[in-house]
């Protein structure tokens, strides 16, 4: 919590005025029990007892409960305020420093867990931040000052709250350190429930395609039942707590009421002071409870802000260079390099000793099985990872030596997964080019054979887009990424095998309007079918992230076994579906 209290800096006023406020509350509630004894003690009994002087102290107690009333408004508000702000600032800057990292930082931590950490985490400390201002000035105060209120009363009556207190910090610490490290798994139980939970939303087409609704529905029942039980675990040793400091706090009263009998019966003490020292010790007895709430909440939130922590501490492994411009382009250099390029996952190989050179205006294709490293090769242009050996150049210099805006804004990339944001079709396209004109955007859906649909519809490019582009089918969705990326009017145009979805009719008529509308754009294919890369100026075949063959289709018919293999396997196909 600590390292994330520089999120309270601008609300300084509110983490005095509230704590403050409730203070004040306090020491009304505090006032209260003695203007009950005296009305006990001379509203009732005394000399000057009347129905007035009780009426009188009795409108005092009023006043002081409707002025605490007020001033907890006020602290209420204040808390409100910076809890809420607090959160919303936090998860901004926690949304945008994940935006920050590369994809090997987002791959250590999961989508799931960052979704949790950025609801479920911060939402938790949010309640802490307003229990803070409410509760952890008052609980205190309200314990010592009942103590030193009793010791006033009776210094001796007073040694029967020393009794009780080892045997309250007794229990606080058994419940403690049962319940404290089981707060950090029960988060990451939850990250298990959002996988699930993610992972059947986004694939509920298969899922209902396969017939699979009920196995699923048990995956999720057996991650909601694993929360469940430890939640149940913790929320039972929680509850412990009050009952046991009820019990402490009651046989003090019963020991309070039976000494103090004798003292009222000797004239050591009054019944007023009797009542008064009853309720003081009753509110201790409510102090220590909240007190040891507070306690709960503030280890719950411990785990939550080192859970953060965590995404804050990590840094970025893709590291901007230190000069603002690019470099300059060499002269004769090729648009796009490998030098024995390797790189791999978490120790595992994926690409490995990859030497290409590709020149301005050629066209690339690469093939190969799957997880033979197609997408890892494309995604190092980008700097989406950075090559493990070797290096990736591009216009002759290192694509490290390149800022990353820069560099990005010479590659259009149109991933495997079709991905559209909620808005329009124009909305979306403008992804590619804010500035792009009305012109540009109609050019581009005309190269991605996206024109057609689009203006079918009555709306055209202000035809509203769902979550993720649900209300259009696969094909036209990767239309629409391609066109998205054509309107950059990128140097590099990288497709990774976001054409599968597209007839045989519409894949040709696409990459012909691609090789007559951008002649001197450098474009890589990645595609599973040989029949869509056999006119591309290189194919690259790769093999369990070896580099099998690198040729024309005719040359690697002729000495690529694994790229002819490919190549019959779909000819077989095609001629048995003929």
């Amino acid at each position: 919590m600590l390292k994330l209290r520089r999120y309270l800096k601008n609300y300084k006023f509110h983490l005095t005025v509230g704590p403050l406020c409730k203070l004040i509350e306090a020491i009304f509630e505090l006032i209260v029990p003695l203007v009950m004894a005296d009305i006990i003690d001379n509203g009732l009994n005394g000399a000057n007892a009347s129905v007035g002087y009780i009426l009188g102290r009795g409108g005092i107690m009023v006043a002081l409960g409707v002025a605490g009333l007020g001033f907890s408004l006020i602290c209420q508000y204040v808390a409100s305020r910076c809890s809420q702000g607090f959160g919303t600032t936090l998860r901004s800057d926690l949304f945008r420093h994940i935006h920050s990292l590369s994809f090997a930082e987002l791959d250590r931590i999961g989508t799931p867990s960052m979704i949790t950490r950025m609801t479920s985490d911060i939402d938790q400390l949010q309640v802490a931040v307003a229990m803070l201002i409410r509760l952890v000035i008052r609980a205190p105060f309200l314990v010592v000052g009942s103590v030193v209120m009793t010791i006033a009363i009776n210094p001796k009556l007073a040694l029967v709250l020393v009794a009780v207190a080892p045997l309250i910090a007794l229990a606080l610490w058994a419940i403690m350190s049962a319940t404290i490290p089981r707060y950090g798994k029960i988060q990451s139980k939850l990250d298990q429930v959002s996988d699930v939970a993610r992972e059947n939303l986004t694939g509920i087409r298969v899922v209902r395609a396969f017939s699979k609704q009920q196995t699923e529905t048990r995956r999720f029942d057996d991650a909601t039942q694993d929360l469940a039980r430890s939640s149940i675990v913790v929320g039972r040793i929680s509850a412990l707590l009050n009952p046991i400091t009820f019990v402490v706090i009651n046989l003090a009263i019963v020991a309070i009421l039976y000494f103090g009998g004798d003292l009222v019966d000797t004239g050591a003490m009054t019944q007023g002071e009797i009542t008064a020292f009853v309720n003081y010790l009753m509110q201790i007895s409510l102090a220590l409870v909240v007190v040891a709430n507070l306690i709960i909440l503030y280890t719950k939130s411990a785990a939550s802000a080192k859970r953060i922590r965590e995404v804050f501490g990590m840094q970025s492994s893709i590291r901007q260079p230190r000069q603002d411009a690019p470099p300059a382009p060499a002269q004769d250099a090729p648009k796009l390099e490998f030098e024995d390029v390797s790189f791999g996952y978490g120790g595992k190989t994926a690409l490995r000793d990859l030497t290409l050179q590709v020149y301005a205006g050629e066209t690339i294709g690469v093939i190969g099985g799957t997880g033979s490293g197609k997408s890892t090769l494309i995604h190092l242009i980008p700097r989406f990872y950075d090559a493990a050996q070797g290096c990736v150049k591009l216009d002759g210099a290192d694509v490290r030596s390149y800022p990353l805006r820069d560099l990005r804004a010479h590659v259009g990339l149109v991933p495997q997964q079709s991905r559209l944001f909620a808005g329009t079709i124009r909305s979306n396209l403008l992804w590619g080019n804010p500035d792009a004109d009305e012109a540009t955007l109609d050019w581009a859906l005309e190269v991605a054979q996206a024109k057609e649909f689009v203006y079918a519809k009555p709306e055209g490019l202000d035809t509203p887009v769902n979550q993720g582009g649900k209300n259009f089918s696969g094909g036209q969705r990767q239309r629409l990424t391609i066109a998205r990326a054509l309107v950059g009017k990128p140097d590099i145009l990288i497709l990774d095998d976001s054409m599968s979805a597209l007839d045989f009719a519409t894949d040709l008529a696409l990459r012909t309007a691609l090789a007559r509308e951008l002649p001197d754009t450098t474009k890589i294919f990645v595609s599973q079918r040989a029949t869509s890369l056999r006119h591309a100026d290189k194919i690259v075949v790769l093999d369990h992230g070896d580099v099998a063959g690198i040729g024309t289709h005719e040359t690697l018919l002729d000495t690529c076994e694994i790229y002819r293999e490919i190549w019959n396997s779909q000819q077989s196909e095609q001629e048995a579906q003929a």
